[in-house]
């Protein structure tokens, strides 16, 4: 399952935090990586599309899971023509374990009907 976008437009606090790396790495990725260009806003911020954040998982899956250098990282999405959901793919990057989605849902539910209980007394 993957993860869902809702917003045309994030921070690089928000995609930090998202992607559980420190902004001072995202953008030294920027320099490191020509096709990591997140756009600016009039006051200066950077704002990520959901397409820059999948190149982000791909470069963070290809550093710290796959170990590939700075240099290996930029050959590989070069060679993947830049895409970086073929990478994904290849990568087999899990966004969300579905047995611990069930454990938090079934967590919700029950603190939803104690919620009801205890407005009842």
């Amino acid at each position: 399952m993957k993860k869902e976008f809702h917003k045309l437009y994030y921070s690089i606090s928000e995609v930090s935090e998202l992607m559980g790396v420190k902004a001072h790495v995202l953008r030294y990725w920027e320099t490191q990586f020509p096709v990591l260009k997140p756009k600016k806003n009039r006051a200066g911020n950077r704002t990520y599309r959901v397409q820059d954040i999948k190149f982000i998982l791909t470069i963070k899956s290809l550093l710290y899971n796959k170990g590939y250098t700075i240099a290996g990282a930029r050959q590989k999405l070069r060679d993947s023509n830049n895409n970086p959901d073929i990478l994904i793919e290849q990568l087999s990057i899990p966004f969300v374990d579905p047995e611990k989605r069930e454990i938090f849902l079934s967590l919700k539910n029950d603190l939803l009907e104690l919620k009801e209980l205890a407005s009842k007394l």
